[in-house]
């Protein structure tokens, strides 16, 4: 299986929940399939099939996420040498040249996506014009409404 890239801060928010899953949640459906199980009959039992049913959520989303953690490749854009490239993990201050819009936009690993945060996928087709070019470079993107330009101002390493 091959390895995914995952920044140092998208890592830890996994863990994190993680540990939240393993610590919180788990024991609290335990509780509540007990408290179910007493109230007798187990066919006509909704309580019980609701927490089962959550029960089973969890535990999928734990091996999930452990499952991404041993198959990531961290990421610690900090301690990359400040070349001025747009590399995964970069903080990217783009103007989009047709509507002279500035835009800001973190590569991170597709489990960190989040646009409203201005985090997108290594994979999007924004992330892959912009990878390996530098400040003032310009990068096209043939998107199906035509093609976007994008002069990059600024590349950091947050």
């Amino acid at each position: 299986m091959s390895k995914v890239p995952l920044t140092a801060r998208g890592a830890e928010k996994l863990r994190e929940e993680l540990e939240r899953l393993k610590r919180i949640e788990r024991p609290r459906i335990i509780e509540a399939i007990a408290e179910a199980r007493a109230h007798g009959d187990l066919k006509e039992n909704a309580e019980y099939h609701a927490a089962r049913e959550q029960q089973s959520f969890v535990e999928g989303r734990i091996k999930d996420i452990e499952g991404k953690l041993s198959n990531a490749q961290i990421i610690d854009v900090t301690q990359l040498p400040p070349t001025g490239k747009v590399v995964f993990g970069a903080t990217v201050k783009v103007l989009e040249l047709e509507t002279d819009e500035e835009l800001c936009y973190q590569i991170v690993g597709e489990d960190e996506a989040d646009l409203k945060q201005g985090m997108i996928s290594i994979s999007s087709p924004i992330a892959r014009c912009l990878i390996g070019k530098g400040e003032g470079d310009v990068a096209s993107l043939q998107a199906p409404g035509g093609v976007r330009e994008f002069e990059i101002l600024e590349v950091q390493y947050l």
